[in-house]
């Protein structure tokens, strides 16, 4: 009987042992990773603790945009009853090419009048019809300003009276 509880003993410190190295083997493998990455140069622990500078951060945050309002315009549109389209777009640029923007304004109105008026008057009924606008209207600002000058359209105003 003695035989039996030597037995039981000697297995269960076998497995204390191994409950210790496991956690230790892995601990020692992730350090050695950590270290190897961080002397491969993939990341610096000290740019992770380094604060940035607040200017910089303000630089990052806030690019310098403008807006260049084009002049309202209005729109007869053909069918049975009257009906007038009513829209105020604005052009998102930046302070470098503003001028140029604004010189190029009457092209603009020109180009989206000349879009605007071939629109089926029964496609402003359907849905999307403002996302599809939008999109037709910039395709023609990059036509008439280039990519370097135009950023964004935004549509303030769409009224269909």
């Amino acid at each position: 009987m003695t035989d039996v509880a030597d037995i039981n003993t000697e297995q269960k410190s076998g497995r204390g042992l191994g409950r210790i190295l496991l956690p230790l083997g892995l601990a020692l493998a992730l350090g050695g990773a950590g270290f190897a990455s961080t002397w491969l140069g993939f990341w610096s622990p000290t740019a992770l603790l380094a604060a940035k500078k607040p200017e910089e951060a303000k630089s990052e945050a806030m690019p310098q945009v403008d807006f260049v309002g084009i002049p309202q315009i209005v729109l007869t549109l053909a069918g049975p009853r009257p009906r007038m389209l009513v829209m105020t777009v604005k052009i998102e640029t930046d302070q470098v090419h503003k001028p140029e923007v604004e010189h190029l304004i009457p092209r603009l109105l020109d180009s989206f009048n000349s879009f605007l008026a071939d629109v089926d008057p029964a496609a402003f009924e359907r849905r999307g019809i403002l996302d599809i606008i939008r999109d037709e209207l910039a395709t023609r600002a990059v036509f008439v300003l280039g990519k370097a000058a135009f950023t964004d359209v935004l549509i303030t105003e769409f009224r269909i009276q």
